[in-house]
């Protein structure tokens, strides 16, 4: 990329949190009432920390990522985000030392020390990917449109055979030595960037040694991986053995308006110790868990927002540490970690009554506590 592009393309970035729309953000100064969803406090302690270390890492490090977002403009800097997560994790940790139920179950708790920012859906973005979509067709004007994804599991195997026929590969060798930013240099001329999804699928990279197969999957359960981000690999007595992440793909955009099969996006993958969440790339990504993370539009919004999700007087707190590429410039939609299971069908006997809508609000720790 020559040096005017790279300028252009660094301010197109810097200026995305400006793009959000102001007019479906405001404060809210009325007191929530209902009940928290008893949560991990733990868990989601973890996931903030990994979320303040990664904003640690500075502006430089990741423009898309590491900003304040939308919620600069109510009083919300960086500095204010930061201290929200470590705020989570001093309760925490106060009240396992106490021997006390967590206050992070307390409504009263969170009115007292969180002031709120209301999120109501952009239904001018969303009225674009509406067409034969009824989730989106039928989106109230003052709820967030509620997906889900989960930690994608499946029994692979280390040769490939009939019933597992396809792989996660490692990156191609002619870049296991760069970093992301030495690789996209050299995307006119390096694998990653040469072949579709459907043209890896054919067996392409096999055939002339361009990368290595870590572990071998059935169709459905690659594509599952794809969509998913991350598989954790069980052995037959169902014990988990591996972790694989997403890593780098091929730089071909997601298409919401395409099933998972017809997408032209391919993952490469990287063995991991745990689950994985955003990260610009596999060398450095923030751990997540289960039912208290979020995936959503990091570019408008920020890594690390605290985010309250109510439903029915019922709410839940995540923290926004993912994305995927179905949130380029998606200010109506988050999706929720629901957990470990082999296939959606799997996932759907345990979420069939789980919200498809939810109020949203991003918490930010009140000046002085």
């Amino acid at each position: 990329m020559n040096v005017k592009l790279l300028i252009i393309s660094l301010l197109v970035i810097s200026s995305y949190p400006v793009l959000a729309n102001e007019s479906n953000f405001s404060v809210d100064n009325k007191p929530v009432t209902g009940n928290i969803v008893p949560l991990n406090s733990q868990d989601l302690c973890d996931v903030a920390a990994g979320a303040k270390a990664y904003l640690d890492k500075g502006e430089d490090y990741d423009a898309l990522a590491n900003h304040a977002g939308i919620s600069e403009n109510f009083g919300g800097n960086l500095a204010r985000v930061k201290a929200t997560l470590s705020f989570i994790c001093k309760i925490n940790q106060e009240d396992k030392y106490s021997s006390r139920p967590s206050r992070l179950h307390d409504i009263d708790f969170i009115n007292q020390h969180f002031e709120r920012v209301r999120w109501r859906p952009d239904q001018v973005q969303s009225a674009k990917f509406s067409h034969q979509k009824p989730l989106l067709k039928n989106m109230p004007a003052d709820k967030l449109l509620l997906t889900k994804y989960y930690i994608k599991k499946a029994t692979g195997s280390l040769a490939k055979s009939s019933d597992t026929p396809y792989a996660l590969y490692e990156i191609p060798y002619d870049e296991q030595s760069l970093t992301l930013e030495q690789a996209d240099a050299k995307k006119a001329s390096i694998t990653r960037y040469q072949y579709t999804k459907q043209q890896v699928l054919t067996g392409v990279l096999d055939k002339q040694g361009l990368a290595k197969p870590m572990v071998w999957l059935s169709r459905d359960d690659l594509e599952d991986t794809l969509m998913q981000g991350t598989v954790m690999i069980e052995d037959n007595h169902g014990k988990a053995m591996h972790f694989y992440n997403v890593h780098r793909n091929n730089g071909i955009g997601y298409d919401r308006n395409l099933k998972k099969e017809q997408q032209g996006r391919y993952w490469y993958f990287k063995q991991t110790n745990s689950v994985l969440g955003y990260g610009k790339d596999a060398s450095y990504k923030v751990p997540i868990k289960p039912l208290v993370t979020v995936a959503g539009d990091l570019a408008h919004l920020g890594l690390g927002k605290l985010i309250m999700l109510s439903h029915n007087n019922e709410h839940r707190l995540v923290v926004l540490a993912d994305t995927g590429g179905a949130f380029e410039n998606n200010q109506y939609q988050l999706d929720y970690l629901g957990g470990y299971f082999y296939n959606w069908q799997d996932y759907i006997k345990t979420y069939r009554n789980f919200p498809d809508y939810v109020e949203s609000r991003i918490l930010l720790l009140k000046e002085g506590h």
